[in-house]
């Protein structure tokens, strides 16, 4: 069950611009990644790259040993899911069906889903609290409904890698802790580990609830290791280009920007 990623020398650009060069690094079962950096950095094309939909400038993308470009998509879909930053709803569907389109890659024989699919379907729902929903118009939901909705839907795909660009947008404090708790928990699910790499703006609950990060500057330079070592003050000013400052209060601790005094 578990999924082994890994990029290789990995370089993406931009038209002229470098946002990663050359990075080579593992992404292990059992570690909860956030890819973090400025606006327009390179964090989404990273994760389309990851999840083999793009490819690379140059360098390689593995899962389990095999490029990603050469698997046969059901059998990839079966192994890492992707969640994109935004969805579209072209018609009114209710929250169980589109759900349930995540489960495409385990269908078999005529294509019906079995009971399996269905449990699969309501459990992510339930496990974010979206029981209530399943039957609602997905086109009555907000957008941190929504939000919510498309998070249950990967994680109802039962994949060993999940890919989430943003799963956090949209959604209050509350919501936005519940769904890292349901992440982390995903990771260390049952016997199996599985690998979680998410982008994220908040670097707080990325130092709080992420293993691991991946900090990119935009310019080409990429820090890996574990969470609070590369989202550290010194680095996230540098990648931001805007001064901060850990501050502590007993056993917390928080990245807070330097207040400027503007001059008169």
């Amino acid at each position: 069950m578990n999924a082994s990623l890994r990029v290789d020398r990995l370089s993406l650009r931009a038209a002229s611009r470098t946002l990663v060069a050359e990075l080579t690094q593992a992404f292990a079962p059992g570690e909860v990644w956030c890819i973090a950096g400025p606006n327009g950095a390179g964090k989404t094309t990273l994760l389309a790259a990851l999840a083999g939909l793009s490819k690379p400038a140059a360098g390689s993308v593995s899962l389990d040993g095999i490029d990603v470009g050469d698997w046969r998509a059901a059998d990839l879909a079966r192994r890492r899911a992707l969640m994109p930053q935004s969805t579209h709803d072209a018609f009114n569907a209710t929250v169980l069906d589109i759900v349930m389109l995540n489960r495409f890659p385990h269908l078999t024989g005529w294509g019906w889903e079995s009971d399996a699919d269905l449990h699969a379907a309501h459990a992510a729902l339930d496990v974010l609290g979206l029981a209530s929903f399943a039957m609602r118009g997905v086109l009555s939901l907000s957008g941190g409904e929504r939000q919510r909705v498309a998070l249950a839907a990967t994680l109802c795909q039962d994949a060993p890698l999940l890919l989430l660009d943003e799963p956090l947008s949209h959604l209050d404090l509350h919501h936005q802790i519940e769904c890292l708790d349901v992440l982390t928990a995903w990771a260390r699910y049952r016997s199996d580990s599985r690998t979680i790499i998410f982008s994220c703006h908040d670097l707080n609950l990325a130092r709080r609830y992420a293993t691991h990060a991946l900090l990119l500057d935009g310019a080409g330079h990429a820090h890996a290791g574990p969470a609070r070592d590369v989202l550290s003050a010194e680095r996230a000013s540098a990648a931001f280009g805007y001064p901060l400052i850990l501050i502590h209060q007993g056993d917390h601790e928080a990245l807070v920007p330097v207040m400027r005094v503007p001059e008169l």
